[in-house]
């Protein structure tokens, strides 16, 4: 990202200096569908963010710009209301969690751009809340600690854009550290960096370009079939509140014999939480080869158990199941389309996104978009 432009248009926008920030979109290495089962969740930030020019203006007003959507929008400090723009409720919503949480800040500009691809599963929208957070929180001297800003993006989300997300997407935007996963305990918050060297490899997310409508519904379907299970054992085993707290000989005894298809499900989350520790503590000893012998096994269990893949993500994970240089592949985030995500040798990535962009084109009559992407450092302000 060219911050000289960045601050250019900024000035010719608004006549003043902007204060610079930038928050990145995030990856999850392994651990889906686990966070609202309690389980862990194994994120890291990335290279690709975006980027908040921000300054403060001498009334009430707030005065929005985005690059990518080329529209402006003015709101009032005093009363920040939802917009008909999608992109600006992103802003708005950040603002006003602010406001609910006692915090006072005047009027503002704010200017944004960035590179994190847009709808392909990558948080453009938590890089967004959590630049936005921190932006006016440093030019207002209002000193949010770090966790805050994260749960201030997270409200936004639900209460502005209407999503009702989890918390990973903002806090690996927030704590991401480059060369580092997060692992996120999705019952405590506590949380442990986890070395993620990839020396010779680099992360490859080739993206399906299409998002099955089925998502939603089987979205919710799969949370209450958790639920479910998890009622059942709990009847035997008062402790257990979620699947976190269950093993899998506990479904064998108390949710097999009375649903195979819940049974499947939440095996799926009971196993995939042990695939994650496991994971964890192999990249502690520098194995990514076992790294990725769990993530092709995570997405034969997205695909077959917890049935959230589709056709195309399918493909994309098959063909590149043998090839010499890709250590791992899965289907990465909520499921029936979005990206998946591969550990690819240096050497072999550009042969790979070449061959595998013709056979999905082939296949499927789509273009095949490849993000060849990095670790990264947490939201920052760019000095």
């Amino acid at each position: 990202m060219n911050i000289e432009r960045l601050k250019s248009i900024f000035k010719d926008l608004y006549q003043d200096e902007p204060l610079l920030v930038k928050s990145p979109g995030r990856i999850n290495i392994i651990g889906e569908h686990t966070d609202y089962n309690e389980g862990f969740v194994l994120p890291a930030a990335i290279d690709k963010a975006i980027y908040v020019a921000i300054s403060k203006r001498k009334d009430d007003e707030i005065h929005l710009f985005s690059e990518s959507y080329q529209q402006s929008h003015v709101a009032k400090v005093a009363d920040i209301q939802k917009s008909d723009k999608g992109w600006a409720n992103y802003i708005l919503g950040v603002a006003s969690e602010i406001q609910k949480r006692g915090y006072t800040f005047g009027g503002f500009n704010i200017y944004i751009d960035g590179n994190v691809p847009l709808g392909a599963g990558l948080s453009s929208s938590a890089a967004l809340e959590c630049a936005t957070g921190f932006a006016i929180d440093q030019l207002f001297g209002l000193d949010i600690p770090k966790m805050d800003i994260a749960l201030i993006a997270q409200k936004a989300e639900h209460n502005f854009a209407g999503v009702n997300c989890g918390i990973m997407d903002q806090f690996a935007s927030v704590f991401g550290k480059k060369d580092r996963a997060v692992m996120l305990d999705c019952r405590s918050m506590e949380y442990e960096y986890i070395p993620l060297e990839l020396e010779g490899y680099k992360l490859v997310l080739l993206n399906t370009n299409v998002k099955h409508s089925l998502s939603d519904s089987a979205y919710n379907k799969r949370r209450e079939q958790c639920e479910q299970g998890v009622a059942w054992v709990k009847a035997h085993h008062p402790a257990v509140n979620s699947l976190r707290d269950v093993t899998v000989a506990m479904l064998d005894e108390f949710v097999k014999p009375q649903d195979s298809e819940v049974y499947s499900k939440c095996r799926y989350v009971v196993e995939e939480i042990g695939r994650l520790t496991t994971a964890a503590q192999e990249l502690k000893s520098g194995n990514l080869q076992a790294l990725g012998t769990l993530m092709f096994q995570t997405h034969e269990g997205l695909s077959k158990a917890y049935e959230v893949s589709c056709e195309e993500l399918d493909f994309l994970v098959d063909s590149v199941k043998n090839l010499e240089g890709v250590l791992g592949a899965r289907m990465m985030g909520g499921g029936f389309g979005g990206c998946t995500i591969n550990i690819v040798k240096n050497e072999v990535i550009e042969e790979l996104i070449e061959n595998i962009s013709k056979a999905y084109q082939q296949k499927f009559g789509l273009k095949l978009d490849a993000y060849v992407v990095e670790s990264a450092d947490g939201t920052s302000q760019i000095v």
